[in-house]
C-alpha cells in the first residue's frame, strides 16, 4: 500500500470540496444594494493589501531561494519557493472566501431571521480557510516525497558551493521555512493593518464622538473590516499551515536521527517513522471533511457553540479511531524492528498522538473558560468596569497571568510522557497530533471573523435590529471561537517549537551519539537568556509600531468626520484614503520585525555556534511561550467583557455609560494584544526554530568564536 498516493487522494479530496463550497458561496443572493456595494470594498481593499504585501514577500522568497540554491543544496530554493507558493494560496483561498461568505451571512440572517441557516453559510465560509491550511500544506510536502523521497543518508551539492548538510533534511526544512516566512509577514503586517483600523475606530466612535459601533460615517470601520480578514483570516491561515508543516517536517528530521543513531534497525523501521506523520496527517484531513460534512448536512439550532463544538469533536474522534489503525499497520509489521525508545510497543507513536489531540482540546476548554461571557472570569471583569480603567486593566492583567498555568502545565504534562513512552520521536509526534485535525480548528476559528464581519455589515447597511441580535449572537460565539482559535495557535505553537528544538540538536549532533543540549554550559546559558529578552523587544516593537499607526489613522478619521455633511450621514467619508493609509502602515512596519525572525539565529550561529543558538530558541520559547498565552486570553476577556456590557447583562451599565467606556479602553489595551503580540510570537519562535534548523549544519562548519 503506497501511504503517499492514499494521502494525495485524500488531499485532493479535500480540495474538490472546499471547491465546492467556494463556489457555493459565491452563488449565494449578497443582499441589498447597499450590502453589495459595501462588501465589494470590503474585498476589494482586502485583495489590494494581499498584492502589495505579496509583492514585497515574493523578492524576500526569490533572494533567499537564489542563496540556498547556490550556496546549500540545488533543489532547496525549489523547495522554499514551493512553501512559500502553499502558503500563499491558503492566504488568498481563505480572504476570498471570507469576504464573500461575510455579507452572504448577513443576507442570510436578512432573509431568514433564522441563528441555524446564517451559523451554516459562516461556517461554511471558515471550512474552505480549514481544508486549505491542512490540503495544500500536504500537498507541498507530498509533492517533495513523491519526487525526492527521504533518505537516511546523501550528500548535497550546491551550484556554487557545498555545505555539509543532509539534502532530504535540507529540502523539507526550506519547504518548511518557506511556509513560515509568509506567516511571519501576513501576521505582522496583518495584525498592524486590523488592529490600527480597529483602535482607531474604536476611539472615534466610542469615546470622541458617541457613535454606534460599525457606524459607517466612521471611515476607518471599513478599514477595520478588512483587517478582520487580512489577519484574522489570511494571517490566521499561514500561521496554522506553517505549524502543521513545521510538525511534519520535525517529525521525519527526528525520523533521520534517531536511524542513524540505531543502526542495529532496518530501512523497513526507518520508512516507517518517515511515512507515518504523512499518514497521521491524512487521516486527520479525512477526519475532518467527516466532522465538516456532518456540520454541513444537519440541521442547525439556536445554540451556535454547541454545533461548532460537536464538528470539533467529531473531527477529533475520526482522526485518533483512524489514527489507531494506520498506526498498527505501520508499526506491527513484522519487518519493523520497534526502536528501544517505544516503551509500550506499537503504540506507542499513537499514544503519544492522542496526548497532543487530548492537550489541543483541552486547552481551547481552558482559553474558553477564561475569555467567554459564560464563565466568572470575564463575568467579574465587566462587573469591574463600574469601578473605572484602572480596575478594568488590573483584573484583565490577572486574568491573562492565571491562564497561563494550565495550558503550560497541559503543554509540559503531555511532552514528559510522550518523551518517555516514545522517546523524542514521541514529542514530534504530539505535537503532530494536536494538528492533526487543524482543518477543523481553522475552519470554526475562521467563522469567528465572518460572523464578526457579517455583524459589522447589518450594523453600517442599517439592517433591522433583528437581523442585528442574530449577527451580534454569532458575533459573541465568533469571539469566543476566535479566541479558542488563538489559544490553540499558541499551544500548538509550543508542540512545534519544542519538536523543532529537538529536531535541531539532532541535526548538529554526529552520528552515533545521543543530541544533547547542555545547560551547564555558559554559551547556553548566555544565549537562553538573550533569547528570552529578544522576545520581549519583539513584543514592544510590534505595540509600538501599531499605536503609532492607530493615531495617525484616528487624527486623520476625525478630520473626515470634520467635513460638513459626513457626521449627518449625507456626504460619504473616504474610506479608500483610510484603507491606503491602513495598508501603507502595515506595509512599512513588517519589514524589520519579520527579518529579526530569521536574522537573529543566523547571525548567532554564524558568532557563536550551534549550541549557543540552541540555549537562544530554548530561552525564547520559555519566555514567549506564557507571554503569547497571557495576551490572547488578556486580550479576548477585555473584548468579550465589553460585549457583556453591550449586549445589557449588566443592569445599569449599558451602551454610552462611564463602565462601557472603561471596558472600552480595556478592549483597546486587549487589541494589540491578542491580535498583534499574542499571534506574532508564536511564529516568532517557530521561524527562528525553523531557520536554526534549516542551518543547523552551516553553523557547525562556520562559526566565528569557537
Amino acid at each position: 500500500m503506497n501511504i503517499y498516493l492514499i494521502a494525495l487522494a485524500i488531499v485532493l479530496l479535500a480540495i474538490i470540496y472546499l471547491l465546492l463550497n467556494y463556489f457555493s458561496i459565491k452563488k449565494m443572493d449578497e443582499g441589498t444594494d447597499e450590502m453589495v456595494e459595501m462588501s465589494a470594498i470590503i474585498r476589494e481593499g482586502a485583495s489590494t493589501f494581499l498584492k502589495t504585501e505579496f509583492k514585497v514577500i515574493f523578492i524576500v522568497l526569490l533572494v533567499m531561494a537564489i542563496i540556498f540554491s547556490l550556496f546549500v543544496e540545488k533543489t532547496s530554493g525549489i523547495t522554499f519557493l514551493l512553501g512559500g507558493l502553499m502558503s500563499s494560496i491558503v492566504c488568498i483561498l481563505g480572504m476570498r472566501s471570507a469576504t464573500y461568505a461575510n455579507v452572504r451571512t448577513s443576507n442570510m440572517a436578512r432573509k431568514t431571521l433564522s441563528i441555524g441557516q446564517t451559523v451554516k453559510v459562516a461556517l461554511k465560509g471558515g471550512s474552505i480557510s480549514g481544508l486549505a491550511v491542512q490540503g495544500f500544506g500536504m500537498l507541498g510536502l507530498l509533492v517533495i516525497m513523491l519526487i525526492c523521497g527521504v533518505t537516511p543518508d546523501g550528500e548535497s551539492t550546491g551550484f556554487i558551493a557545498t555545505v555539509k548538510c543532509h539534502p532530504s533534511i535540507m529540502r523539507i526544512t526550506t519547504y518548511s521555512l518557506g511556509c513560515s516566512l509568509v506567516a511571519m509577514f501576513n501576521r505582522v503586517a496583518g495584525g498592524n493593518y486590523t488592529k490600527a483600523a480597529d483602535i482607531s475606530s474604536d476611539i472615534l466612535a466610542k469615546l470622541r464622538h458617541d457613535l454606534p459601533e460599525d457606524d459607517s460615517r466612521v471611515p476607518n470601520v471599513i478599514a477595520d473590516f478588512i483587517g478582520d480578514n487580512v489577519n484574522d483570516i489570511a494571517g490566521n491561515c499561514s500561521d496554522l499551515l506553517e505549524s502543521f508543516v513545521a510538525t511534519c517536517a520535525s517529525s521525519m528530521m527526528i525520523g533521520v536521527t534517531i536511524f542513524n543513531n540505531n543502526p542495529s534497525v532496518g530501512m523497513d523501521t526507518f520508512n516507517a517513522t518517515i511515512k507515518y506523520p504523512v499518514a497521521i496527517a491524512g487521516v486527520g484531513l479525512l477526519g475532518c471533511l467527516i466532522g465538516l460534512g456532518f456540520a454541513a448536512i444537519k440541521k442547525m439550532g439556536n445554540n451556535p457553540s454547541r454545533e461548532l463544538d460537536l464538528a470539533t469533536w467529531i473531527s477529533a474522534g475520526f482522526s485518533l479511531l483512524l489514527g489507531l489503525g494506520v498506526t498498527y499497520y505501520l508499526f506491527s509489521y513484522s519487518g519493523v524492528t520497534l526502536y528501544s525508545d517505544f516503551a509500550i510497543g506499537w503504540i506507542s507513536p499513537w499514544v503519544s498522538m492522542l496526548l497532543g489531540i487530548v492537550s489541543g482540546i483541552a486547552i481551547g476548554s481552558i482559553t474558553e473558560y477564561y475569555t467567554s461571557t459564560d464563565y466568572k472570569p470575564t463575568r467579574q471583569l465587566a462587573e469591574l468596569a463600574t469601578e473605572g480603567e484602572a480596575f478594568v486593566i488590573t483584573k484583565g492583567d490577572a486574568i491573562g497571568s492565571k491562564s497561563c498555568l494550565y495550558p503550560i502545565l497541559l503543554i509540559g504534562v503531555s511532552l514528559f510522557i510522550s518523551g518517555k513512552i516514545c522517546g523524542t520521536y514521541g514529542i514530534a509526534i504530539s505535537a503532530l497530533g494536536m494538528l492533526s485535525f487543524v482543518a477543523a480548528t481553522v475552519s470554526i476559528d475562521a467563522f469567528g471573523p465572518i460572523a464578526d464581519n457579517a455583524g459589522g455589515l447589518a450594523e453600517s447597511c442599517h439592517l433591522a435590529p433583528e437581523v442585528r441580535a442574530i449577527t451580534d449572537k454569532l458575533d459573541a460565539v465568533g469571539n469566543t471561537t476566535a479566541a479558542i482559535g488563538k489559544g490553540f495557535a499558541i499551544g500548538s505553537a509550543a508542540f512545534a517549537t519544542v519538536s523543532l528544538i529537538v529536531a535541531y540538536v539532532g541535526n548538529y549532533t554526529v552520528a552515533g551519539q545521543e543530541p544533547v543540549l547542555n545547560f551547564a554550559s555558559f554559551v547556553v546559558v548566555a544565549g537562553g537568556i538573550i533569547g528570552g529578552a529578544l522576545v520581549e523587544y519583539f513584543s514592544a516593537m510590534l505595540t509600538d509600531n501599531t499605536i503609532e499607526s492607530a493615531r495617525f489613522m484616528a487624527d486623520e478619521g476625525d478630520k473626515q468626520l470634520s467635513i460638513p455633511g459626513v457626521l449627518e450621514g449625507t456626504v460619504k467619508p473616504d474610506y479608500n484614503k483610510m484603507i491606503a493609509m491602513a495598508a501603507t502602515q502595515a506595509l512599512k512596519k513588517m519589514v524589520i520585525p519579520s527579518l529579526l525572525a530569521i536574522l537573529i539565529p543566523i547571525i548567532g550561529g554564524f558568532l557563536f555556534g550551534v549550541t549557543f543558538v540552541g540555549g537562544l530558541l530554548v530561552g525564547a520559547t520559555v519566555v514567549a511561550i506564557p507571554r503569547a498565552i497571557f495576551m490572547g486570553n488578556s486580550g479576548g476577556a477585555f473584548d468579550n467583557a465589553k460585549k457583556y456590557i453591550e449586549g445589557g447583562f449588566l443592569e445599569g451599565h449599558g451602551k454610552g455609560s462611564a463602565a462601557h467606556k472603561a471596558s472600552v479602553t480595556g478592549d483597546t489595551v486587549g487589541d494589540t494584544r491578542k491580535d498583534v503580540v499574542g499571534v506574532a510570537l508564536d511564529i516568532f519562535i517557530k521561524m527562528m526554530s525553523t531557520v536554526a534548523n534549516t542551518l543547523a549544519s552551516v553553523f557547525t562548519t562556520f562559526t566565528l568564536f569557537h
